[in-house]
């Protein structure tokens, strides 16, 4: 599973670094960073931080096997 985010749609408003902050993580320029790719013990909190994203900035897709 890869996570895509919409750079444009994104506001920054943080949902997503409270439900995953290992995973995601805003600079103080309010700019958001993928600090990993979810792997097995972090895909559920990824899941709820794209479904909670506000602006619909975060999508995932399914990696190659």
């Amino acid at each position: 599973m890869n996570i895509i985010v919409d750079y444009d749609a994104c506001e920054a408003n943080g949902l997503c670094e409270g439900f995953a902050p290992d995973i995601f993580q805003l600079d103080d320029e309010d700019r958001l960073h993928v600090l990993a790719q979810p792997d097995e013990h972090s895909a559920d909190r990824v899941r709820q931080a794209v479904l909670a994203c506000p602006k619909v900035a975060l999508s995932l897709a399914e990696s190659p096997d």
